[in-house]
């Protein structure tokens, strides 16, 4: 989630737990932890690929937060040793704060190593995009109404309306991914793999990308759609713009991260990988030069991250197009 989701998110889970008892103390360092775990983007992994796909790694550990939480207890007793003795309480607010923001991580479509290290694959949850206000807006009302009101019930309704809210998206997540299971069906679509995320800042339309073997297709569904038909655009993934470089570092890894959500391109004199979960068509926010073309020959390069276009005239059609399944893009 976004940085200010889970400032807000770990401020709202300190107040609830300790807020009564230490005051702004508690709100204070639930922002601090409640951010910590994504402060990993600050440290050099040694390569552009290397920063995207380690990303949410040994940081987003629940193995790892869970052993520091008594460490983080402790130092804080240290700072505010009149709180000594509500070191358990400090524990279990730091247990909270720090496994729930990468929970929350969990649940976007980007992917977080929870099982670090026994296990670096990088899992996903799609319910909520990065940045969704239906989410954080109650926890950012509470919170502000326990910081300036001292409505320390006003935090609760708040947190609690948003955990109501991630267990309704976590529903419709489950339920548009069998109707987009169905629908594809339906219509004779064939696919090896698809996968389903929210759109930008709603629940209420999706957006499906799916693989098959050299082209992958994009679809949106509304939960307004009805029977409505789905409307699928396809596009050539060009593989052969890897042959024979299928073992290049950059490449190995990008495969293994995406899960098999990627497509290559020419650009310019250079060949392209792009993560085809995160953006839409044409705009992607993850690409990678990897290869440049010589000669009808790939010849592998130091992978170089692509600067991303982010055509936001699109969001009128997103909004359109939770209404009207005839909606087109601009």
């Amino acid at each position: 989630m976004d940085s200010l989701t889970q400032l807000t998110f770990g401020a709202a889970c300190g107040e609830a737990i300790l807020g009564k008892k230490v005051g702004r103390k508690a709100l204070i360092w639930g922002a601090i932890l409640g951010t910590l775990p994504d402060l990993d983007v600050f440290i050099p992994l040694g390569s552009p690929v290397d920063d995207f796909v380690y990303h949410r790694g040994f940081s987003h550990s629940l193995f790892l937060l869970t052993a520091l939480s008594p460490v983080f207890a402790w130092l804080i007793t240290k700072v505010h040793r009149d709180t000594k003795p509500l070191f358990n309480k400090w524990m279990l607010l730091t247990f909270v704060v720090l496994n729930g923001s990468v929970l929350l991580d969990l649940f976007t479509i980007y992917g977080t190593q929870i099982f670090w290290p026994l296990d670096t694959t990088p899992h996903a949850v799609p319910a909520l995009f990065i940045i969704d206000p239906l989410f954080t807006l109650p926890i950012l009302i509470g919170v502000s109404g326990a910081l300036f009101l001292k409505k320390h019930r006003l935090n609760f309704i708040g947190l609690s309306l948003s955990l109501a809210y991630l267990i309704w998206a976590l529903g419709v997540s489950v339920f548009v991914n069998g109707k987009m299971e169905e629908k594809l069906n339906e219509q004779g679509v064939p696919y090896s793999q698809f996968i389903s995320s929210p759109a930008p800042f709603t629940t209420f339309l999706w957006r499906t990308v799916g693989i098959e073997q050299d082209y992958y297709f994009e679809a949106y569904y509304s939960l307004f759609d009805g029977n409505a038909p789905l409307t699928l655009h396809s596009y050539p993934r060009n593989l052969h713009l890897i042959n024979g470089i299928e073992d290049h570092a950059p490449i190995v890894k990008l495969k293994k991260f995406t899960k098999g959500y990627f497509g290559m391109s020419h650009r310019n004199r250079s060949i392209a990988m792009t993560d085809l979960r995160m953006g839409s068509e044409p705009d992607y926010v993850f690409q990678f030069r990897v290869a440049e073309s010589k000669n009808k020959q790939s010849i592998p390069t130091e992978a170089v991250r692509l600067e991303s276009i982010r055509d936001w005239s699109q969001l009128p059609w997103l909004w359109e197009r939770i209404w009207d399944p005839r909606a087109r893009p601009e």
